[in-house]
């Protein structure tokens, strides 16, 4: 079997992917979604169901697919190393920003200083 990258690789796998993290969807509802024909549709869905990322369910005379989380747990593994790196930077640039802010002064709050008319 492919690994989890070997079959998020593909773009349109990512499309539909993508699609199914919002809410389970049919076959239909993706193709029309994705301008993409049927055919294709099913294909890339029976790849992302032999390989785990997807399980669907029958409703009526249609068939729902929906995400199933467990290999997405082998891509979040890899990517915690990348998450530290970009925590620290994050944390950087959040510190930066605070410094900035400190000495830029506040534009619009300045006070005007009203002169009393002589008599």
């Amino acid at each position: 079997m492919d690994s989890a990258f070997e079959i998020i690789a593909e773009p349109n796998r990512r499309a539909i992917l993508s699609l199914l993290a919002t809410s389970q969807q049919s076959v239909g509802e993706i193709e029309r979604q994705l301008r993409m024909p049927q055919p294709m549709v099913s294909k890339h869905l029976r790849v992302l169901r032999e390989s785990g990322f997807v399980e669907s369910t029958v409703d009526a005379q249609r068939r729902l697919y929906r995400l199933k989380p467990e290999p997405f747990k082998e891509v979040d593994n890899w990517l915690a190393q990348f998450r530290r790196f970009w925590s620290a930077h994050v944390d950087a640039l959040e510190r930066h920003l605070d410094r900035m802010n400190k000495s830029t002064p506040t534009k619009g709050k300045t006070t005007k200083k009203t002169t009393q008319p002589k008599p």
